[in-house]
């Protein structure tokens, strides 16, 4: 499948039905918002940069899938990505998080998947050179085979003798071989002894890539990554900034090495992961990151109704705060610069998608500005008992699914009848009806109690496969509906 940058909206839209069901309105929405981020990178000139998202804000009860649309969208996308609950913010002055920690989030996320990305890429060459480190622990090369490595006595022959005595060395210095020495052996042609090695050599290295020396043990060295982080603590945001002695220290402060005696598939594993550190190019890595985030950057403020206080209120207490959370919020979504350990972030393009059920206050009590920097607005239908059933089997990540592969694990067969699957519908539906509404959560409070007892008898050598009908359903679920003060704990 092509980027999903590169796919019209339709086409995204059928990739969103695979995860979320419904909510059609939300899907378009993120859909042509996505879609306008790949028309601007192929626009040319200043009216580029003109050109900034339609933030969005979604409207719905919780449970009805806005924060997976959202999820989902990013992923597709290969976009850095993070969810944030707004309630965790405050203005500064008051306990919690200051605002600008959600771009270092963003940025944080970008650096790590973008690190992914360029270490796959170097994953093979990392791999070569782990399997010359193995060969040279399991079969040593003779003092002559590491003689003839070097090509004269010249002042490069010398360099290069400097520099592999330094510690990132692993092999012990070698006694340096004179210009007469390399003419000798030049003119003695081919040694006996040396071809022996070679031929030894690669049959062991076949055995190596068959995983027949896997659980001998080779001593290694690696880097030690002890000593604890010593936290800076300062103004708030700068612990936020992940800023500590170490990292700032680290360049200036030789790095240790220390001796440990490994099965070969261990060291394989310690090693690669030190020789992909030294193959990837940070700075480019960090650059990447940057540029994604400020690109294609996606950050989802849930529950920003909670920011929202009541009409009235009296301008003093916790509403103070909550307004302060918005104003602090704007500059981010208008558009700022942030300070982050990687280097500078500006926000103007990052794509805001808002979420909140607006149960107590509507979108119209937040504050005037914030309102216009989110001029895309969707409201999310609530769901009934035919999106229940439809959530149950038919996305990829459906919870019938899911509890499928979750018993076949055990050896077990699990099948629900139509009927069945109407029944626990109907049940969701009505609980959500008489206690509170969370949605297609719903389903899986009554999928777990439903096969509760199931998976707590298995694995047993008498049961291999079950299938529920309807009656099982009301059978395991009825008497607990039955008794509200119950099933409001449980369901």
């Amino acid at each position: 499948m092509k980027p999903l940058l590169e796919l019209t909206p339709r086409q995204i839209v059928r990739e969103l039905d695979e995860y979320v069901i419904g909510q059609k309105d939300a899907k378009r929405a993120v859909a042509i918002a996505l879609r306008n981020r790949y028309r601007r990178k192929r626009v040319e000139g200043e009216m580029r940069e003109e050109i900034l998202p339609n933030n969005i804000l979604m409207i719905g009860p919780t449970g009805v899938g806005k924060t997976e649309i959202a999820r989902r969208l990013a992923r597709l996308a290969g976009a850095p990505f993070i969810k944030v609950e707004a309630s965790k913010y405050t203005e500064v002055g008051y306990v919690g998080r200051d605002v600008e920690g959600m771009v270092r989030d963003l940025a944080e996320t970008a650096v790590s998947m973008v690190r992914e990305e360029f270490s796959d890429q170097v994953q093979q060459a990392a791999a070569q050179r782990v399997e010359e480190k193995l060969l040279d622990l399991i079969i040593p090369p003779p003092p002559k085979i590491k003689k003839q490595g070097r090509s004269s006595g010249s002042i490069t022959s010398m360099l290069e003798a400097a520099f592999n005595s330094d510690d990132d060395d692993d092999t012990a210095s070698e006694p340096e071989v004179t210009e007469d020495e390399i003419i000798e052996e030049e003119d003695s042609g081919p040694d006996p002894k040396q071809e022996r090695y070679l031929r030894t050599r690669e049959k062991f290295r076949q055995r190596l890539q068959d995983g027949k020396l896997d659980e001998s043990e080779v001593e290694i060295k690696l880097h030690d990554r002890g000593g604890g982080m010593v936290q800076v603590f300062g103004p708030m945001g700068l612990e936020e900034m992940g800023m500590n002695l170490q990292e700032m220290l680290g360049p200036m402060m030789p790095r240790k090495k220390k001796s440990r005696r490994l099965p070969v598939n261990q060291a394989r594993e310690l090693l690669l992961n030190e020789e992909i550190e030294r193959l990837l190019d940070m700075d480019a890595v960090v650059t990447e990151a940057l540029d994604r985030v400020e690109e294609m950057g996606i950050i989802i403020v849930d529950e920003i109704d909670k920011i929202v206080g009541p009409d009235e209120g009296g301008g003093s207490g916790p509403d103070v705060s909550r307004e302060g959370v918005q104003r602090d919020i704007l500059p981010i979504v208008e558009g700022t610069r942030v300070m982050t350990k990687y280097g500078p972030v500006q926000t103007e393009h990052i794509l805001f998608i808002a979420a909140g059920a607006f149960h107590v206050s509507k979108p119209s009590d937040l504050i005037p500005e914030l309102q216009g920097r989110f001029p895309i607005r969707v409201e999310l239908d609530a769901l009934g008992k035919k999106e229940f059933v439809r959530i149950l089997t038919q996305p990829r990540n459906a919870l019938v699914k899911q509890y499928q592969a979750l018993l076949a694990a055990d050896g077990v067969e699990l099948d629900f009848d139509k009927s069945a699957l109407s029944a626990i519908a109907d049940i969701a539906e009505q609980l959500n009806e008489t206690t509170e509404n969370i949605g297609a959560r719903r389903l899986h409070t009554v999928m777990s109690t439903l096969l509760e007892e199931l998976m707590f008898k298995i694995p047993s050598p008498k049961i291999k496969r079950v299938t529920f009908t309807r009656q099982d359903v009301k059978d395991i679920l009825d008497d607990l509906i039955e008794d509200e003060d119950l099933s409001r704990y449980i369901l």
